[in-house]
């Protein structure tokens, strides 16, 4: 019979051994969780693991099959698919999976061609604007870090991340409770998942833009694209990632009902992987299974209900430049699989309320926000260096309030970075909940404000300051039928996992509209 096994083990301990040591009746199992528990290291308590594993223990029991789902007739009129990012593939997959063929449209390259455009960004700063860290096969997070984590509860987060591994992920993606690909292995996945679209007779059109959403009073017919060609579709999957400012301007021209919500903008701060490694893991940095330390981090101010908070944290990492406009600078943070770059860094960001914080009150004011503090940034940076450069000071500048005569340490960054006051770049309601932020997290990790520590700015991306609206149930927008709004541009998703399951969502409300079909599980 199948029974559930759940334990702590430490972290050099092998864990076959330990089954078949401790669990003698225990025949063969699959593990259905692992995570490391490390708090107790700086202080010198050895990590564990937690394992929940599902065991068979019967002479004759074994493992059902996945359950086969039901395959249906393409529909006459694909489904279109605006968006080659997880949410976008993600919707392409199910729909597949179960016969439904459908077209996507990605505005930029194709993954393996993305990184020859990005390279030249990065060291030369000549940006395409179709083709960068933004746009392209994969989306953002093709070139951020391939982190998997996800904060959502839906029996689809397992779907996505077997399909993961199905794609060519490593096995553990499917079980760990923080499973990480990398940068550098994402890229091959994505491509093993396009090119298993296209031999599904699914078409994916790259270097091809959305001109227009096609209507007929409020119900979506079909898309105009860059080329001028017009195809028709009783469904439209928008799964645009949340930079694509000019799908929300056209957006508005339609009538599609949006609005506005709560987002966040701040800095990277980047230490030494190694010091990040001792604060976390103490005497057990060095071990060989622990890897490069990570962190999360998180402060409420209450008396302004605003929020400080660490995001996309990249143990053994790099910090990179990710704007899609040529007169803005964004910073993101990426990693590879082995995470063994030289530094640490993650997203500090403070929480912005579009209620309180903004002067306008239109619909489009956050990403006007947003696009102030990005090209502050770059006139500093052509101010100050060329305009590829990314702005920095260390943190015991930002918390002194003052630059100071030292060089800046050396940085991760590809673009480079140069000296400045990046306080200049926000509005005083961030700086002052950063450096309060920064005043509990160096309680919560005792020497987290280091004098070495960087702060690049700015973080701006970390979501879309909009929400297309949409039926709880059918997932459709609601004042425009046949559209359905997706993933994190669409305001339903926060990373790459929540995005995926996003995309399986409105998948599996085509095939029940079209079809009848409904999802037992």
């Amino acid at each position: 019979m199948s029974k559930k096994y759940q334990f702590e083990l430490p972290f050099d301990v092998d864990l076959n051994q330990h089954v078949k040591k401790q669990y003698p009746e225990i025949r063969s199992f699959r593990t259905i969780s692992k995570s490391l528990d490390a708090r107790g290291a700086p202080r010198g308590r050895k990590p564990v693991y937690l394992y929940i594993l599902d065991a068979l223990t019967g002479k004759d029991d074994a493992y059902l099959e996945a359950e086969k789902l039901p395959r249906f007739s393409s529909l006459e009129k694909k489904p279109i698919i605006i968006g080659a990012g997880p949410g976008g593939l993600f919707c392409a997959v199910r729909l597949a999976e179960q016969g439904v063929s459908s077209l996507i449209i990605e505005r930029g390259e194709d993954a393996s061609k993305r990184m020859l455009r990005i390279a030249k960004f990065w060291r030369y700063g000549e940006l395409d604007p179709e083709t960068n860290v933004c746009y392209g096969a994969g989306g953002a997070g093709l070139y951020s870090d391939g982190k998997l984590i996800t904060r959502i509860k839906s029996e689809l987060v397992s779907y996505v991340m077997e399909k993961f591994v199905m794609f060519g992920a490593p096995p553990e993606t499917a079980y760990e409770s923080n499973p990480h690909l990398g940068s550098n292995k994402i890229r091959t996945i994505i491509t093993q998942i396009s090119q298993w679209l296209k031999d599904q007779n699914c078409e994916i059109r790259y270097n091809t833009k959305l001109e227009k959403i096609l209507t007929d009073g409020n119900r979506v017919i079909g898309v105009k694209l860059s080329t001028g060609e017009e195809i028709f579709s009783d469904h439209v999957v928008l799964a645009t990632g949340h930079s694509a400012q000019d799908i929300y301007e056209h957006l508005q021209e339609i009538h599609v009902a949006m609005k506005a919500k709560d987002f966040a903008v701040g800095v990277r701060i980047e230490h030494s992987r190694r010091y990040i490694d001792e604060l976390q893991h103490g005497k057990f940095r060095e071990a060989p299974d622990m890897g490069s330390a990570r962190y999360r981090l998180s402060w409420h101010d209450k008396w302004t209900d605003h929020g400080v908070y660490s995001f996309c944290m990249c143990p053994g990492g790099y910090v990179l430049s990710s704007g899609t406009e040529k007169e803005g600078i964004v910073v993101n943070g990426m990693s590879n699989y082995a995470r063994n770059s030289p530094w640490s860094n993650s997203a500090l960001v403070v929480s912005v309320k579009t209620e309180t914080d903004l002067e306008d009150k239109d619909l489009m004011a956050g990403l006007r926000f947003q696009h102030d503090i990005e090209k502050k940034a770059f006139n500093l940076s052509k101010e100050k260096a060329t305009g590829r450069e990314l702005p920095a000071m260390t943190v015991k500048e930002f918390m002194d309030g003052k630059l100071n005569d030292k060089p800046l340490p050396v940085t991760s960054s590809p673009s480079g970075i140069f000296k400045a006051d990046i306080r200049k770049i926000f509005p005083e309601f961030v700086i002052q909940h950063l450096k309060k932020g920064l005043e509990h997290f160096n309680r919560d990790i005792p020497g987290f404000v280091a004098e070495e520590a960087l702060l690049i700015a700015p973080e701006t991306r970390t979501s879309a300051p909009l929400t297309i609206l949409r039926d709880k149930m059918t997932l459709v927008s609601i004042s425009h039928e046949g559209l359905y709004p997706c993933g994190e541009g669409a305001g339903y998703a926060g990373g790459i996992t929540s995005a995926g399951v996003d995309g399986v969502k409105c998948a599996l409300s085509i095939l029940e509209k079209e079809f009848g079909y409904k999802e037992t599980k």
